[in-house]
């Protein structure tokens, strides 16, 4: 296979500038989530009090040591709702990722019970959903380590709905032959019980675990009754009388242990998991990633020297490569395993619109994976562009794109802009992961572009009733709009709303998509043996 070469200078002044902008936004993302993870480290007295381990520490317990953990959505709801970015930030109020438990890939989700209770605000909500359909279309069990205190109340017109997506997600989660196990590890109340109510097998911690549909002062105010925590859904009650729970944890170490004896009797994989292969790594350097992309998107590039230091050996095959010239598709290989990859080099053509939908069909019908490199201004107009047929060979691209039966993942590397972030398998295309470095924008088009187009609007709108625009009205108009783009298309912001799966920092992209292609490979691999309704517990 041919290997790519590079022609990156990484001793200019332009890399060098472009690399130092980079790894200021590196240590702002990276410092938003040690926020998070300082803000819940911060109850570790209040949890030792109680004999209680953190929520983090219980995933670490949780996971196979020395395993790798990829953590989703980090900075779920930052400056949202409650999350001010400082003293409020929770990341969604949980921890979520998959990791290795006891040898096999698991979707690991954790209440943050350290940060306001574990209380559930909306993009909570969504970050859950989202840990759901990750769950199902890769074919991953999961383990569960609940301790929430529930909706947080103030947006519950922004909860109660959706929140019932949760239940019927864990429904169809069983239904569909992945198995779920939940912890308790403290409250887990109202809609909150049906959380380890539709669960597989739940775990509960002794004098810790509630779960109940309404508290004493509820049932007091309902129905006049008095009665304890303990009365109404402690862990010694579940597990005697009830049945909801099928073990008796003693801490929340024992209960994490319980958990993993659990699904090591599982057999989850039963030799399923594809061997790992034989392969070298590229041969560029992937510390040369941070200087590569700059963010004036009219500045050239070239993908392929991204491409160059996220496949093995740095070897490349490309597609078509005479056709199309602003698009590069092409074969390559990650920790052994065939990706296919397509990126920009400038707009979306008809010529390069056409080499994808040509591109993907081919990878479908070999089953290859296919990886999106975004940096796309989006698709090519004026008349020549419409006068080739721009409108019926984009949507060709999007409809395979729409239709593919192979794993899709997508790697904001810089801009995504416009129609070019749907042909390029952006979230709308429910790719099955999609992440972002931290100089990625995501918009409808660039500010500048934007403020130019509705000032030429208006400058319209004025001639044709005879008046001159006012030229400083004009130039506030336009002000507003940069400002309000630009700040609406960062990857902070595309992240809060979960846009992407999260912010990684560029020269860990080899290792991300490596643990995402074995997730999505190993799902498809896996066999499952559905039921009708679930496991209900009878």
């Amino acid at each position: 296979m041919p290997v790519l070469q590079t022609n990156v200078d990484v001793r200019s002044a332009g890399h060098a500038e472009r690399r130092a902008r980079m790894l200021e936004r590196i240590a702002r993302f990276r410092g938003l989530e040690e926020t998070v993870v300082k803000n819940s480290a911060a109850k570790k007295p209040k949890f030792d009090k109680r004999n209680q381990l953190l929520p983090r520490e219980r995933v670490a317990r949780l996971l196979d040591p020395g395993a790798p953990f990829l953590e989703l959505a980090t900075l779920a709801g930052l400056h949202m709702h409650d999350d001010d970015g400082l003293d409020g930030a929770a990341g969604g109020g949980s921890v979520m990722g998959i990791g290795i438990v006891q040898g096999s890939r698991v979707l690991v989700t954790a209440s943050d019970s350290a940060i306001k209770g574990g209380a559930i605000s909306p993009m909570g909500l969504k970050k859950a959903l989202r840990a759901q359909e990750v769950a199902l279309v890769n074919k991953l069990p999961s383990i569960s380590l609940i301790e929430s205190a529930g909706a947080n109340l103030l947006y519950q017109s922004e909860l109660f709905v959706d929140g019932g997506r949760i239940f019927c997600g864990m429904a169809r989660l069983s239904a569909a032959g992945l198995p779920q196990i939940t912890v308790v590890h403290g409250s887990s109340t109202a809609g909150g019980a049906y959380l380890p109510g539709l669960s597989d097998y739940v775990v509960v911690v002794r004098n810790q675990a509630k779960i109940f549909l309404a508290g004493p002062p509820l049932v007091k105010a309902a129905i006049g009754e008095d009665a304890t925590d303990e009365e109404l859904g402690g862990a010694e009650m579940h597990y005697t009388v009830t049945g909801t729970a099928e073990y008796m944890a003693e801490d929340d170490a024992h209960g994490i242990a319980l958990a993993r004896s659990v699904f090591a009797h599982l057999d989850w994989d039963g030799g399923q998991t594809p061997a790992p292969r034989d392969f070298a790594p590229p041969r560029h350097d992937p510390e040369d990633l941070l200087g590569l992309v700059g963010d004036d998107h009219r500045v050239p590039y070239d993908v392929r020297e991204v491409i160059a230091r996220i496949v093995d050996d740095s070897e490349f095959l490309e597609f078509k490569a005479g056709y199309g010239t602003a698009t590069v598709c092409g074969h390559g290989r990650v920790e052994g395993w065939p990706v296919a990859f397509i990126g920009n080099n400038g707009p979306l053509d008809p010529a390069g619109s056409a080499k994808c939908g040509h591109f993907i069909q081919a990878c479908c019908q070999s089953g290859i994976p296919i990886v999106y490199l975004h940096n796309i201004t989006g698709y090519m107009v004026g008349l020549d562009a419409e006068r080739t047929g721009i409108v019926k060979h984009g949507s060709k691209m999007i409809q395979a794109v729409a239709n593919a039966t192979v794993p899709q993942l997508s790697i904001l590397i810089g801009g995504s802009f416009g129609a070019g972030n749907y042909g390029m398998c952006g979230r709308a295309f429910d790719p099955r992961f999609i992440f972002s470095w931290p100089n990625a924008q995501i918009s409808v088009m660039g500010g500048e572009q934007a403020a130019r187009v509705m000032e030429i609007i208006t400058h319209a709108k004025f001639s044709r009733m005879g008046v001159e625009p006012d030229p400083v009205a004009l130039q506030m108009m336009g002000d507003q709009i940069r400002k309000q783009l630009d700040a609406e298309s960062t990857a902070l912001y595309a992240t809060a709303r979960l846009w992407d799966d999260g912010i990684i920092d560029p020269r860990d992209t080899r290792q991300v998509l490596a643990q995402t292609l074995a997730t999505c490979r190993e799902g498809d691999a896996r066999t499952l043996r559905p039921n009708t309704f679930g496991v209900a517990r009878l």
